[in-house]
């Protein structure tokens, strides 16, 4: 799904505060691999210290506090924040800041590693890849990590099925969906695209974030990912799908349309709609400068 204007990702923010409980409730965790690895990419363990870009109820912060981190964790939701603390209390060394990353007060070439969880892609990319490799020490690293669509044949009549639905009750969000791929096609272009950490994530998750700047300030960019099959009840999926952006884009009407659709589905199939999801891990390693 292509990144909107700053503005209405500074308002989508919000979006995902006002619905922090339901957030933290039905979002999935981060495969703990995955965090595993990316501590071992960038050679940190215990008392390092370390950035997270919107920490959310602190579903990745947690690993991350798990593993004896000095953990700074931004949240511009104070209801988002509420919940980490909340969560993590006595957890490990972390220090909660309510503030976007744009707007943030950081120490520069400070944090061994800044991660970011299903967050990156809402900062505005003209600020977020600079920002990330000044607040960084130089050899420092970058660890993206987020849950994509995957396009397989045991859940491809399943997922046609989903957004044909999505399709019916709101054409022009299904209009803006992020690409499927197969993971071959996935990490083919990931390669072509090596050089560019920015260009990468854009690739993986259809966002519109590119930026040829970002090129010059991060180099040895590698992925790592864990693909996942899902299988869901109607009333599982529409629980997930109100924890999503687009869903506060949906009118009341639309909202229970979009419902009725998916129990149709669930009724045709006489079984829980599957999905491919794969967890992806982008690290890249600040340039010298």
């Amino acid at each position: 799904m292509t990144r909107r204007p700053e503005s209405t990702a500074r308002r989508y923010g919000k979006v995902f505060d006002e619905i922090a409980a339901e957030y933290d409730r039905r979002r999935p965790a981060y495969p703990d691999e995955l965090i595993g690895q990316a501590c071992q990419v960038a050679g940190i363990g215990g008392g390092d210290h370390v950035l997270e870009v919107g920490c959310g109820s602190g579903q990745l912060t947690r690993g991350l506090v798990a593993r004896g981190l000095h953990v700074t964790a931004l949240e511009p939701g104070k209801s988002l924040l509420a919940l980490a603390r909340q969560n993590l209390e006595d957890a490990g060394a972390v220090e909660f800041v309510n503030a976007q990353f744009e707007d943030a007060s950081l120490p520069r070439e400070h944090f061994q590693a800044v991660f970011a969880a299903s967050a990156f892609h809402w900062i505005d990319p003209k600020v977020s890849w600079q920002k990330a490799a000044d607040v960084l020490v130089p050899g420092g690293t970058l660890a993206l990590v987020q849950y994509f669509g995957l396009e397989e044949p045991r859940t491809r009549r399943d997922q046609k099925a989903a957004l044909a639905a999505i399709g019916k009750v709101s054409p022009d969000i299904a209009a803006d969906w992020p690409a499927y791929r197969d993971l071959d096609a996935t990490l083919a272009g990931v390669e072509q695209r090596r050089g560019n950490v920015s260009e990468v994530w854009a690739w993986l998750g259809s966002y519109d974030i590119g930026q040829d700047y970002a090129a010059g300030l991060f180099g040895d960019v590698q992925v790592a990912v864990m693909p996942k099959l899902i299988e869901q009840t109607p009333d599982q999926l529409n629980a997930l799908l109100r924890t999503m952006s687009f869903y506060a884009r949906l009118s009341p009407d639309q909202r229970q349309a979009l419902e009725h659709e998916y129990e149709a589905v669930y009724e045709r199939l006489g079984r829980p709609i599957r999905a491919s999801t794969v967890a992806a891990l982008v690290t890249a390693r600040r340039s010298a400068r």
